[in-house]
């Protein structure tokens, strides 16, 4: 994607990537259908993946086997899905994280934007603000903001790493609150939240599953949910908004095709994730998660994906981290 990036491009891409083609798929899958996930099994992409993957497979009558293709970010795995055949037999499992990768690995080898179709949302997470009371007595959102203000680069907020959403999440919340912490980029979210729980940080924006139940134990103390609403999960913890700061960061999680894949196939993938995710099962799977999900069409996924990616892209240039 090239400098002065704009929503109408952005979505203009996405929305031709999704858009009808004259290729027709009828016979469409007679074989397995690989769905690339660009991180380790067992991670939080992962869990999102297999269950949605089997349902669908049961669906269209082909295996979906997961190919876990980490590193570098997840570009890795996402480049292999860029250059894979737009016949339908390869999708990748994308996220908020991979829209931008391109502005923080100059390498990474595609333009999302360009090379994907999107088929569908399977999930979406807000970040919360968490601190460890032992390190840091903060009862809410404004006594953060307040000690942060006295004191400058005191708190020691944790990041997932350089360049990952919650890297970016931190930068944006210090620019809403005109406030200054000191970043400490970990190498994933698990070393974070290891060192968080030992009080080896102060804070960290963390996903609502996560934050659940070490909230509730009284390990961790959950100032703000970074989303649109208050959470079942957590409900008397308020949102950034309802605590006073104009701030939203979530997570997303959805399923796209090499662009160019033949509109009918497109379609038949669309129905059969809206599908799964009306199953019972990974209803109650998603609750347990804190994992929410609008059921829409293509179109206005790839409306979303696109919005969404340009907020992300304009914070990625504006930190100006660059990776190998």
């Amino acid at each position: 994607m090239t400098d002065g990036i704009s929503r109408r491009a952005t979505m203009a891409g996405l929305l031709a990537a999704a858009a009808p083609g004259a290729v027709r798929a009828a016979d469409w899958p007679e074989r397995p259908v690989t769905w690339i996930v660009p991180y380790p099994a067992g991670g939080g992409s992962d869990t999102f993946a297999r269950p949605i993957a089997a349902l669908m497979a049961e669906r269209l009558g082909q295996p979906m086997p997961i190919d876990n293709r980490s590193g570098a970010g997840g570009t890795i795995g996402t480049a292999v899905a860029a250059r894979a055949a737009p016949d339908g037999y390869t999708l990748l499992l994308g996220d908020t994280g991979l829209t931008y990768a391109p502005i923080v690995y100059p390498k990474a080898g595609f333009d999302f934007a360009r090379d994907f179709a999107p088929i569908s949302a399977l999930a979406r997470q807000p970040y919360v603000l968490v601190v460890n009371p032992a390190r840091l007595d903060v009862a809410t959102l404004g006594a953060f903001v307040e000690r942060a203000k006295k004191t400058p680069g005191t708190i020691d907020v944790g990041t997932a790493g350089l360049g990952t959403v919650t890297d970016l999440a931190v930068g944006l919340f210090e620019q809403r609150a005109s406030i200054k912490v000191t970043r400490v980029p970990y190498r994933g979210g698990g070393p974070m939240l290891q060192d968080l729980l030992a009080g080896q940080i102060a804070a960290a924006f963390v996903v609502l599953s996560a934050a659940v139940g070490l909230a509730t134990s009284g390990k961790l103390k959950a100032l703000a949910v970074a989303g649109r609403r208050r959470e079942s999960l957590l409900p008397e913890v308020p949102t950034m908004k309802q605590a006073g700061l104009d701030f939203r960061a979530t997570i997303w999680f959805g399923l796209f095709a090499p662009a160019r894949t033949p509109a009918t196939v497109l379609d038949r993938l669309h129905g059969a994730v809206q599908g799964a995710l009306r199953d019972d099962k990974v209803k109650r799977l998603w609750e347990e998660q804190g994992a929410r999900v609008e059921l829409e069409n293509r179109a206005d996924f790839a409306r979303f994906v696109a919005a969404d990616t340009e907020r992300w892209v304009k914070l990625a240039r504006a930190a100006d981290i660059k990776l190998e």
